[in-house]
């Protein structure tokens, strides 16, 4: 039955991926003159406005821990707008914006209330993610889509040290910035706004079916012993061996 189940949830993501790929492609096949053309004057007047398109682009990615921001098309956007370099920097600048205000609010918050706004079962994943791989659990979380926001905050909550925290996101964020960034500058060269659309969407549905299979394979390995849920009732203890 778990492989069945499984398989079912991947064969769903991989129709979400094909319905959303067709919902791009096809308007491009029908209007694909036109929407380049569009696509042209904005670029072209994003470029007389470079500072406002990077404050635009960064403040939305820097939100994305409190709005539901598509963060993989804001980064690709930061490429196709303001060149690769400038694209990459502003698309790191919003994410760890982001992840610094996460980090905080998991800090900051007692487990209940975190519990209410993300899920117990979101921190049943987290905390199986963190049991297989420790601390590297960040930087494996942070392509996929809703699970890299809430790992920032878990990460927080289960008193990870600021100094680490910044080092694993810092170095995650830098390299899917600039891959998201070189995308978008490469379609802003040869003048072909599906590719940057495209692989905006594609990869962080890739990105969260993988993430989907990654905590049942860590729960295969500790339903015997409830080593996820005793990682999280850990971290708890010593939080409160801290306030003692």
């Amino acid at each position: 039955m778990e492989g069945l189940s499984t398989g079912t949830a991947a064969g769903r993501w991989l129709l979400l991926i094909g319905a959303v790929l067709a919902v791009i492609v096809v308007p491009f096949l029908l209007f694909g003159a036109e929407i380049e053309e569009w696509t042209k004057g904005f670029t072209e007047g994003a470029a007389n406005r470079p500072f406002l398109a990077a404050a635009v682009l960064g403040g939305l990615l820097a939100s994305d821990i409190v709005f539901p921001v598509p963060s993989s098309l804001a980064s690709t956007a930061a490429g196709l707008l303001l060149g690769f370099i400038a694209g990459a920097a502003t698309s790191m600048a919003g994410m760890t914006v982001s992840c610094a205000a996460g980090f905080w609010i998991g800090r900051g918050c007692q487990r209940p209330v975190i519990s209410r706004f993300m899920g117990e079962t979101e921190l049943r994943r987290l905390s199986n993610l963190s049991d297989r791989f420790g601390s590297w659990a960040i930087v494996i979380s942070r392509p996929v889509p809703v699970l890299a926001e809430a790992s920032t905050v878990f990460a927080g909550m289960s008193g990870m040290t600021a100094g680490r925290f910044f080092l694993l996101t810092a170095l995650s964020n830098l390299g899917i910035s600039a891959v998201y960034a070189a995308v978008g500058a490469f379609s802003a060269e040869v003048n072909s706004f599906l590719i940057a659309f495209a692989f905006s969407m594609l990869v962080p549905g890739v990105a969260m079916l993988v993430g989907r299979k990654t905590p049942r394979m860590s729960r295969m390995g500790t339903d015997g012993g409830g080593a996820g849920e005793g990682l999280t009732e850990g971290n708890g203890d010593n939080e409160s061996r801290k306030e003692g």
